[in-house]
């Protein structure tokens, strides 16, 4: 809007500048709920999910399970579990977000008396968001070191003890005295008598005196390590840019975010199989040393189920938020289908990768694939660096690899953070709405000076704590707890009756399978999980050393304060309710007036009638309670 002359190219380049400024990262021209905001494609949810979805569980624990449990036998549990829990779980989740579309506290108003577990979830979410931003850091961490050549752990170097060694120190016990190198004095040893003595390969001393500088336990926290606390500090700015405008900015993020890692499993697994060894390592992983009479014990059952639960991260709340943001008649039961074959394919892909580098570190160091195989912090931070450095062009592969894992963790750390902003927007539309950029860079900065505890010299016993008292057996309670609010309360045909307002009418044949599931196969499996996991609970350690009496003192309170949210909600709003102690509990236990779907045209009779014209619900009283008791049940 000028009269001075502008070359065409340089105007256009300005104006598209000045639009994406000050644009409102809540409206956008192609938006059905223009509010909230939807996602600008399909593709962006769906990558988005999966992101979500496919974490560093794929990466470090798939593989390690499988091969623990039988190798192969391993798939038959897992996909048996994706089947019954995973994939129905993970449709119930999306079609209750996308179908009000709010978040997973505002989402209670369906059971209000439930709304304790919304609470609940969030904090899980931001507890684990703190912990999950560290190991990004050190993914980082580990990245920048592998700009050198060669590798820094490749060797044991100034910062080794003496027990530090590249290959394994073997004795021979001759009369009682041990010697090292027997074969120079011509001394034959038997084998009952080679000693083996305990070293620590330059990848793990590396990683516990340089990267975490440990010290000996929870009782000295020690400074903190600078290099991961600034590691830390790129990671929340990372977060924070990618979310400024929430989904409209982070949707764009994920196109690479999201599909990288394909192509870096891939290039990984093209190059591992053509290594020595590798063929060793995938036989490990589930080829011909598969042992199917593993299917005949229960713990293999135990894990295929506990991988399913956790590695599509059910209970967590960030499916629903994700799921909030979609169209209202977006086709969620594919999009079900889609993510959870992706991630369980990603895990098993991802396997392969690891298992032929490993099988090659194992015909390396002359040891069974069996003694070098770790699973967690062990398989990314010391087994999968130490086989990186026996490569040639050893800083590629490294640089590759935790590059992938760093944008494995920032994919679900976005849908970590963006559940804790979600719940507050929608809590507080009106004093946050236009605030979006603020409250995301606070809510990040908020996770990174929670997470700076974790990157002193104790650091890793704080994330080991969390994780095994946060992130375990308390998504398990939540997770029940949803499957009995929405199916037993709320009302399962009730629910099929909001998903087909979605879809479309479906048959009875159709909807028999997931009814069988969501009312008793799923929980009944939720149960037994989590009646197993309080008898068979042990104290966390890391490394060796115990957890003092006050740190799991402290981890149960961490789970106290969880829990101790549902109860509380619910006593308030039984007190919050109106009439005899029975009316009170129907009525906390009965949709809210501001339970339905966002926008006034996707109401319909069901919900524009029932909530907007309540004399006529107070005059056909009785047979309102029937329906609504009717509905409850199958």
């Amino acid at each position: 809007k000028t009269s001075l002359p502008c070359p065409s190219n340089y105007c256009t380049a300005f104006t598209f500048f000045v639009l994406f400024i000050e644009q409102d990262p809540h409206v956008d021209d192609g938006d059905e709920n223009t509010e909230r905001g939807n996602w600008a494609s399909k593709r962006e949810y769906i990558l988005s999910t999966i992101g979500y979805a496919v974490g560093l569980g794929n990466i470090w624990r798939f593989p390690y399970l499988a091969y623990k449990n039988g190798g192969g036998a391993f798939l038959i549990p897992y996909f048996v579990m994706l089947v019954v829990t995973g994939i129905p779980l993970f449709f119930l989740e999306s079609a209750f977000g996308q179908f009000c579309s709010q978040g997973p506290i505002n989402i209670w108003r369906a059971v209000p008396i439930l709304q304790g577990v919304g609470i609940a979830m969030v904090l899980v979410t931001l507890i684990v968001s703190i912990y999950y931003n560290v190991i990004i850091a050190y993914s980082l961490y580990y990245m920048f070191a592998s700009f050198q050549s060669p590798l820094p752990w490749s060797s044991c170097l100034s910062w080794a003890d003496s027990n530090c060694s590249s290959t394994p120190r073997v004795s021979c016990n001759v009369s009682g005295v041990l010697v090292a190198n027997w074969t120079q004095y011509n001394i034959t040893c038997p084998e009952t008598d080679v000693i083996t003595d305990p070293v620590q390969s330059p990848s793990e001393q590396y990683w516990d005196r340089v990267a975490l500088q440990r010290s000996s336990g929870l009782d000295e926290t020690g400074p903190v390590v600078w290099h991961l606390a600034l590691c830390l500090l790129l990671s929340s700015i990372l977060v924070a840019a990618a979310l400024i405008r929430g989904i409209k900015s982070s949707g764009k993020v994920v196109y690479f975010t999201a599909t990288f890692p394909y192509v870096v499993i891939l290039i990984l697994l093209i190059r591992g199989v053509t290594l020595e060894g590798a063929g060793d390592g995938i036989q490990f992983y589930i080829g011909s040393q598969s042992n199917l009479t593993k299917l005949y014990e229960a713990q293999i059952w135990k894990d295929a189920a506990t991988q399913t639960f956790y590695s599509l991260s059910i209970g967590w709340g960030g499916v629903m938020t994700l799921a909030s943001y979609n169209s209202f008649h977006n086709n969620m039961f594919k999009d079900a289908f889609v993510v959870t074959l992706t991630n369980a394919g990603t895990s098993v892909l991802a396997g392969f990768a690891i298992f032929s580098i490993l099988g090659h570190m194992a015909h390396i160091y002359q040891m069974p694939v069996g003694q070098v195989v770790k699973e967690g912090f062990g398989l990314a931070f010391i087994a999968y660096p130490d086989a990186m450095s026996k490569l040639p062009i050893s800083p590629l592969w490294s640089v590759l690899f935790f590059f992938m894992l760093l944008t494995v963790g920032l994919d679900s750390q976005f849908a970590g953070i963006e559940v804790i902003v979600t719940c507050l927007l929608d809590a507080f539309p009106k004093i946050f709405k236009h605030k979006r950029a603020l409250l995301t860079t606070s809510a990040c900065a908020i996770v990174y000076l929670l997470g700076l505890p974790c990157v002193t010299q104790a650091g890793i016993y704080w994330v080991t704590l969390v994780d095994q008292f946060v992130a375990s057996w308390v998504l398990l309670v939540l997770a029940l707890l949803e499957i009995i609010g929405i199916c037993y309360i709320y009302g399962g045909n009730r629910f099929i009756k909001d998903i087909e307002m979605m879809l479309g009418s479906k048959s009875f044949a159709f909807w028999l399978w997931w009814r069988v599931c969501w009312f008793f196969i799923s929980p009944s499996i939720i149960v037994v999980i989590l009646v197993w996991s309080l008898m068979t609970f042990k104290p966390p350690f890391y490394g060796g050393v115990q957890f003092p009496v006050w740190g799991l003192a402290l981890g149960w309170c961490m789970v106290v304060f969880i829990l101790l949210w549902i109860p509380v909600v619910a006593v308030y709003k039984l007190m919050k309710a109106q009439g005899s102690p029975w009316k009170r509990l129907k009525t906390s236990c009965s949709p809210s007036k501001d339970w339905h779907p966002y926008l006034d045209v996707h109401r319909g009779e069901r919900y524009s009638e029932e909530r907007c014209c309540p004399m006529r619900n107070r005059e056909n009283k009785q047979e309102v309670n029937v329906n609504v008791i009717s509905s409850s049940w199958l």
